[in-house]
C-alpha cells in the first residue's frame, strides 16, 4: 500500500498487514497514519490525494464557521475508528483558496471522500463519528 507522508509529502510502502502498526515516514521519521486528521494545504494537497491508496476523506472547513467546530470532535473520533483503514484530512478554505476553488467548495463544512486520486462522494454539513465511519464505507 503506498502512502503519502502528511508531513513531508515522501512516498512511502507499507504492507497491507502493518496499516495498524503506526508505520513511520522512511524520509522524516513521524507517523504517516495518526490517530488523528492531517493538515493538507494548497501544496500537498493534489499529490496526497493522488498518490495515497487508502481512501482519503476530507473536511473543508474554516474557523469562523459554527457547524465546522461542531463537526471538529466528530471527525476527529471517526479518525480514531478509521486509523490504518482511511485517512481523514482537514482543508482550511480560507487559509488555502486554490484547493477550495478547485474542488468547488461553496458551502461548509463540505466532506469529500477520495478513492485512486478521484471525488467519489460529496456531502455537505455535519455527520456524527459513527455515520462518517459507515459513510466511508471502510
Amino acid at each position: 500500500m503506498l502512502i503519502v507522508c502528511p508531513h513531508c509529502a515522501t512516498l512511502n510502502r507499507v504492507p497491507d498487514d502493518r496499516l495498524k502498526d503506526a508505520p513511520v515516514c522512511g524520509q522524516c521519521g513521524q507517523e504517516i497514519l495518526p490517530a488523528a486528521p492531517v493538515t493538507l494545504t494548497d501544496a500537498n494537497f493534489e499529490r496526497f490525494i493522488a498518490k495515497s491508496e487508502l481512501p482519503v476523506l476530507v473536511d473543508f472547513w474554516a474557523e469562523w464557521c459554527g457547524p465546522c467546530k461542531m463537526m471538529a470532535p466528530q471527525f476527529a473520533q471517526a479518525a480514531i475508528q478509521l486509523q490504518g483503514r482511511a485517512v481523514l484530512a482537514k482543508v482550511d478554505t480560507d487559509a488555502n483558496p486554490q484547493v477550495s476553488v478547485r474542488s468547488r467548495i461553496r458551502s461548509i463544512p463540505t466532506l469529500a471522500l477520495y478513492r485512486g486520486g478521484q471525488e467519489v462522494k460529496r456531502q455537505s454539513g455535519v455527520m456524527p463519528a459513527q455515520e462518517l465511519v459507515r459513510w466511508v464505507g471502510a
